[in-house]
């Protein structure tokens, strides 16, 4: 499954119901928060501009949002699981 998102980060609606749509809102959420971990993270700067610039920056933009992406995919974290096992406690048996 492959998480799309709009420009503001936040994960496109699922399109099934029920349990699937958990799913995939919950991998949508770690992918955001991973997303937000590196933006974090590239933060920091080491006294080096040598190689910035706007191109660069876009570049590593995107390479954050699709390294986020795959991992959310594969649960890394583990996150997505979490969220929607306590989530999936709240829902009416299918």
């Amino acid at each position: 499954m492959h998480i799309k998102s709009v420009a503001a980060g936040l994960p496109l609606a699922a399109k099934t119901d029920g349990r699937a749509g958990l799913k995939e809102a919950a991998e949508g959420f770690e992918a955001i928060f991973l997303r937000q971990m590196l933006a974090s993270a590239r933060q920091t700067n080491f006294g080096s501009d040598l190689f910035d610039s706007s191109g660069s920056d876009t570049f590593r933009q995107m390479r954050d949002d699709a390294f986020a992406e795959m991992a959310a995919d594969r649960g890394v974290l583990g996150l997505s699981k979490m969220i929607e096992a306590q989530l999936a406690r709240h829902m009416p048996q299918e």
